[in-house]
């Protein structure tokens, strides 16, 4: 039986705990569908940057507590608040510049399989985080919405750059213009989502995927992530040089040898990052 390791993750917010090598990062705040606060943001990003750089991790899921996924920012503590200071424009933008690249910008650069889990709303900035994501299941009752259009704001945490990556531009501008409520089996149409299963079997089945995926070569799975990411921007001929190059790298590594050795032997191979 595979055993569980709860972290302190500094705030009772979010939920950190590893297992089979997997990191699993719970947002916990059900009373508000799991929005972002202060607190759970904060968390999040220590959590974030220490699994990408913990040679223990092969790879990190993401899920709320109860039934929400992550409801985006917390609208109704935004509407209550008063700004205690009066920033200018330029600190406030140099804030949220630094905010957002230690959160979804972070989340993109773990050079580790990332895995979203995702039941009931993933709005806003929770659907951002569920994008920056490598792979995302959803449960049955998922909802996924953009919501900015709804309260007026134009979008943050990379959501236009992800979404148009995911679902392509068109796809993009229909989503963010009209905030609409797509149900999982759209959003798997739609390529948001990479699978659909019941809302009971949601967490066994991404712990699953994740553990499979930290089991794999980590050294090549971190190469990929380079090749597919440099895809997006880059020529086909500048994509070709790049795959020669690191899969001369993957080439050199003890993993590509037990993993030929496996082959042959009929087994299941074994990596260990070298």
């Amino acid at each position: 039986m595979s055993k569980k390791v709860s972290m302190d993750s500094g705030t009772s917010e979010l939920m950190v705990e590893t297992r089979d090598r997997v990191a699993i990062i719970t947002f916990n705040r059900p009373e508000a569908r799991n929005a972002l606060s202060d607190g759970l943001t904060s968390g999040l990003r220590r959590a974030i940057k220490y699994f990408a750089d913990d040679p223990q991790t092969g790879s990190i899921l993401i899920t709320g507590a109860a039934t929400a996924f992550c409801a985006g920012s917390d609208v109704k503590a935004m509407h209550q608040s008063r700004p205690k200071t009066k920033a200018t424009f330029e600190q406030q933008l140099e804030g949220l510049r630094v905010a957002q690249r230690m959160l979804t910008g972070a989340l993109v650069q773990v050079r580790k399989p990332t895995v979203a889990a995702i039941a009931g709303a993933a709005a806003g900035a929770g659907l951002a985080l569920a994008l920056a994501c490598d792979i995302r299941i959803a449960a049955r009752s998922a909802i996924l919405t953009t919501a900015y259009a709804r309260i007026g704001l134009s979008g943050d945490y990379g959501i236009a750059w992800l979404l148009t990556r995911v679902a392509g531009l068109a796809r993009a501008r229909e989503l963010m213009f009209l905030s609409e409520r797509i149900d999982a089996q759209r959003a798997e149409s739609l390529g948001l989502v990479n699978r659909v299963v019941p809302d009971a079997s949601l967490r066994e089945a991404a712990f699953g995927l994740a553990a499979s995926l930290a089991e794999g070569p980590p050294i090549a799975l971190s190469l990929m992530k380079d090749n597919l990411d440099h895809a997006v921007t880059s020529t086909f001929f500048e994509s070709l040089d790049l795959e020669a190059s690191n899969v001369l790298k993957s080439e050199r590594t003890l993993d590509y040898r037990e993993g030929v050795r496996a082959f042959a032997e009929k087994r299941k191979p074994v990596f260990e990052g070298h």
